[in-house]
């Protein structure tokens, strides 16, 4: 879904405000692969995903770790880096081509001190991504592996063809091999 009609479904704006929140987002396609930011960045960018597949990941120990995946009608955004001035633990990929709508954080500051409605928005999406770290952090506390798969393909149906098995074993926190035989007993 395109920004502004997202963003209408969430929140009461005039069109002087959607047209200044569209103009304020730059539009850019990204092919597969692309990376959009490394891990332990200072990125001040936020993204809203109108098309496409990204994956948050780190490094540890030499090994690439999905943290999480962002799909289309989502933010993006690098909140260590943004409200506590220190590096970003998380690198962003393009796992397929991908419509993103961009602008800097001091553009969506601005917009918010403007526009009353966006800025309360802006909070509800940051207690969104609280809510999901929360989520994440309890699954894979407290579920199985089947369990946290089978949530996995609740919250992204088609994400069996979106990602590839290694990125979907390291968000799980198993491994490829388990991967297989959770698949293989559904």
């Amino acid at each position: 879904m395109e920004l502004i009609p997202y963003l209408l479904r969430h929140t009461k704006l005039n069109n002087a405000e959607c047209e200044a929140i569209d103009n304020a987002f730059a539009t850019e396609t990204f092919a597969k692969g692309t990376l959009l930011s490394q891990p332990d960045n200072h990125h001040q960018n936020i993204y809203f995903i109108e098309r496409g597949l990204i994956r948050a990941f780190y490094n540890l120990d030499g090994k690439d770790i999905t943290h999480y995946f962002f799909d289309e009608n989502n933010f993006l955004v690098s909140f260590e880096s943004i409200f506590f001035n220190r590096p970003h633990p998380y690198g962003k990929q393009v796992l397929e081509e991908s419509c993103l709508r961009i602008i800097p954080y001091s553009k969506l500051d601005e917009l918010c001190k403007s526009i009353p409605a966006f800025k309360d928005y802006q909070l509800q999406v940051s207690l969104q991504v609280i809510s999901m770290l929360s989520d994440k952090t309890l699954a894979l506390q407290f579920q199985t592996a089947e369990q946290r798969y089978k949530n996995l393909l609740d919250k992204f149906p088609g994400i069996l063809r979106r990602a590839s098995l290694g990125h979907i074993a390291s968000y799980l926190g198993i491994t490829q091999q388990t991967l297989s035989v959770i698949r293989a007993g559904r």
